[in-house]
């Protein structure tokens, strides 16, 4: 029997609040019922989900949804977190492109997202996978040697990181050769330039993306595209334009800018952590357990996507009503004491996991991320090359230097890395 809903008033958190792994996270696992709170930026008050455990259960609780279509909204409801953020992103955009940022996968549940998810599931081979590192070796060899010609630091997220992570995008999806400078310049504008030509750059990705398509459909090659077009199995509804062009600027949106960002911030901890920096240079095969466990020191998506009730029931501790927003803190529970003992917070790299990721910064279930595997390889590499091999490689400005930025409903990330190399 579901108990009546209490309402409680709304705990506001800040970006310091979301990116710190204790603070208040720390009080709200101690809590009987998930807190409610407003995220940065945000107005709509949500059930915030920290415990571990919990987080876990969440992502394969089928009454928790992320497509609220069909659900009643609360009485008292004015709006909607994922309403907010997505009106964020698609300000200003032409509808006929608009409409390729609204295929996200993390929007969609059960049939439709198996559906949808399928053919890429299938075209991210293990084998596909395996044959880019040479690639993304060959690139990160080339940046790097570049940028430590110079004399001054070079900008390891700005020059190093989100050029490796679109140069690898480009190789994944098929960008022929002679194509790839002016889609880079695309994707740079879209994804991390200063905003101000973000439109041209999707237009420009998928006026580019369909004459791809076509070119694929005529004539098979060993690239993704190419598997998406041609892969469909029996009985499987093949995929039209605008489902290729939709995962393309999907692989574009999850692909380039959270690894590069990623990457940049593993650096930093290093950086921050001395001890354990060295030791990782004394002892390079450690490496196996550091890419783990960075991705759970560092959590870069703190904050997953928006959950809905689908029905009245208790969850966590906690009476729901039907289509209450409910979203889980991905860093909360990779730091959460009850899984990880004392001390969560603290970087450890000879630290040993059990079986699976022993973290979610991938997150769990039907949503884990498809491009978790690739994301091992690529930090791997960036790794070796940078702390390893180049053993004097430093931050390059005074730590409180350093500059961040936030976006709502999340912490601070890096602006630009400097480093000495």
């Amino acid at each position: 029997m579901t108990t009546t809903p209490v309402r409680l008033t709304p705990v506001r958190l800040t970006p310091e609040d979301i990116e710190n792994p204790a603070g208040a996270y720390a009080r709200f696992r101690g809590q009987r019922e998930l807190p409610q709170v407003v995220l940065p930026g945000l107005d709509t008050p949500v059930r915030l989900v920290t415990r571990y455990a919990d987080v876990k259960a969440a992502l394969t609780e089928p009454r928790l949804v992320r497509d609220r279509t069909g659900i009643a909204t609360p009485a008292g409801t004015e709006s909607d977190p994922q309403d907010e953020l997505m009106a964020a992103a698609f300000d200003g955009f032409p509808a006929e492109y608009a409409k390729y940022l609204s295929g996200h996968l993390a929007l969609f549940d059960g049939e439709e997202h198996a559906r949808r998810r399928a053919p890429l599931t299938r075209a991210f081979t293990a084998r596909r996978i395996a044959a880019l590192r040479g690639f993304v070796e060959r690139t990160a060899d080339e940046l790097l040697a570049d940028l430590a010609a110079r004399d001054e630091p070079a900008d390891l997220l700005g020059e190093f990181a989100y050029p490796l992570t679109t140069h690898l995008v480009c190789e994944l999806v098929g960008v022929e050769e002679a194509d790839r400078p002016r889609v880079c310049d695309w994707i740079r504008d879209f994804a991390y330039g200063d905003g101000s030509r973000m439109i041209e750059g999707l237009v420009g990705i998928v006026d580019h993306v369909r004459e791809l398509v076509a070119r694929r459909r005529s004539e098979r090659t060993e690239d993704l595209v190419s598997a998406l077009v041609h892969d469909t199995r029996e009985g499987e509804q093949p995929l039209d334009e605008d489902d290729l062009i939709s995962i393309v600027v999907l692989l574009i949106n999850t692909g380039i800018t959270p690894p590069a960002l990623f990457l940049a911030h593993g650096l930093l901890a290093l950086f921050d952590h001395p001890d354990q920096l060295a030791r990782l240079r004394a002892e390079p095969k450690l490496l196996e357990r550091a890419v783990p466990e960075l991705l759970r020191h560092i959590t870069l998506v703190r904050i997953g996507a928006t959950l809905y009730a689908a029905e009245d029931f208790e969850f966590a501790g906690t009476a729901l009503r039907a289509g209450d927003p409910v979203t889980v803190a991905l860093l909360a529970a990779d730091h959460d004491p009850q899984e990880y003992g004392e001390a969560p917070e603290r970087l450890d790299i000879t630290r040993e996991f059990g079986r699976g990721d022993g973290h979610l910064a991938f997150g769990h279930g039907a949503h884990y991320c498809l491009g978790a595997a690739l994301g091992r390889l690529v930090t791997s590499v960036v790794l070796e090359q940078v702390v390893i091999r180049r053993p004097e490689a430093a931050l390059g400005v005074a730590r409180d230097e350093l500059e961040f930025g936030h976006w709502p409903a999340d912490g601070f990330h890096l602006l630009r890395l400097p480093v000495r190399l």
